[in-house]
């Protein structure tokens, strides 16, 4: 017998239920593993209150780090008793143990403990694919980067400022502007100044060539004010809601600006890509550039705890599901 958080319904965080259940061995192309740390992310809350729908009952999160138990027939690229990590797949990381698709797996670099793995997969593949997919950021650019002192946005600032950016972070309060600055950002501005004024005045008046933004709806019309003509708006979150309904000539009249709406399974769709970003995000933390800050850790069996806490913008840094 173990455990896991299942719901039922969609709703707030009261919905998360701990439960008991029985899993099998694994079948052809799965594995067991036992989770040692599992990440907590925004977008669960999203699929746990049902902006992001998902098949109910369901288990909740698609990422952890734990320890291969047994191995399904044909999985060759892990074996029992390795260490693994990972950041997508079926939901159902929010638990004890779990069976999964192998595919999703991989290896942990003995340097990187499973508490910085469940803290930094996901975040830090979706830096990696942010900052050198979706946009090549350059040396000596200023960017524009919402929520700088959250999981996300503590990873891409540090690895920005190592690819040579100055990374101008956006947050809520004086702490979280002390972390972003320790933490890779040229300058930090609360999300109380005037955040078009303030960019203007650090890129002499010509604006920054892309915005990472997760905050979503209340941000749009700054966010895409802050471009330079041409530049890129990267909105990949949604905390404060969806954006809806955007005008087009919005973007014609500020100077012929793009508006992306990313996600990380486009990036890692395949074996090659999965392992390509892994790589990168590993070899980010083991040189140094990039330092986890695992703000925060609960109790698995607290999820609902976890989500409250996370949702109220109250966690800084990652934050980790402890079974």
């Amino acid at each position: 017998m173990t455990h896991m958080i299942q719901l039922k319904k969609f709703g707030g965080p009261e919905v998360l239920q701990w439960t008991d259940i029985e899993l099998g061995e694994p079948g052809p192309g799965e594995v067991r593993v036992i989770h040692k740390a599992v990440g907590l992310n925004f977008i669960d809350t999203y699929r746990r209150s049902g902006l992001y729908p998902i098949d109910l009952p369901s288990g909740l999160g698609t990422e952890a780090a734990g320890v291969v138990v047994s191995i399904g027939e044909g999985v060759k690229h892990v074996s029992p008793g390795d260490r693994v990590a990972y950041a997508m797949g079926p939901q159902g990381s929010y638990s004890e143990e779990r069976i999964m698709p192998a595919n999703w797996l991989v290896k942990l670099p003995d340097e990187i403990t499973y508490q910085i793995a469940a803290s930094m997969m996901l975040k830090g593949l979706t830096s990696w694919y942010l900052l050198r997919q979706t946009y090549s950021v350059q040396p000596g650019e200023w960017i524009l980067l919402y929520a700088a002192a959250g999981g996300v946005g503590l990873i891409a600032a540090q690895w920005a400022n190592a690819l040579g950016a100055n990374v101008i972070g956006v947050v809520s309060t004086e702490e979280k502007k002390q972390l972003a600055l320790q933490n890779g950002c040229e300058a930090v501005l609360l999300s109380t100044d005037d955040i078009v004024s303030e960019v203007k005045k650090l890129t002499n008046g010509e604006g920054v060539p892309v915005v990472y933004d997760p905050v979503g709806k209340d941000t749009l019309i700054t966010s895409l004010d802050c471009l330079r003509p041409r530049g890129l708006l990267v909105s990949f979150g949604n905390a404060s809601g969806p954006v809806e309904g955007l005008n087009l000539l919005e973007l014609a009249k500020r100077d012929s600006l793009y508006v992306t709406r990313p996600g990380l399974w486009s990036y890692v769709n395949d074996r090659k890509d999965l392992e390509a970003g892994c790589a990168d995000l590993f070899a980010q933390v083991n040189n140094g550039n990039v330092v986890i800050t695992v703000g925060q850790s609960f109790a698995l069996s607290d999820a609902a705890d976890a989500h409250r806490e996370l949702e109220s913008r109250r966690t800084k840094g990652s934050s980790v599901l402890l079974p």
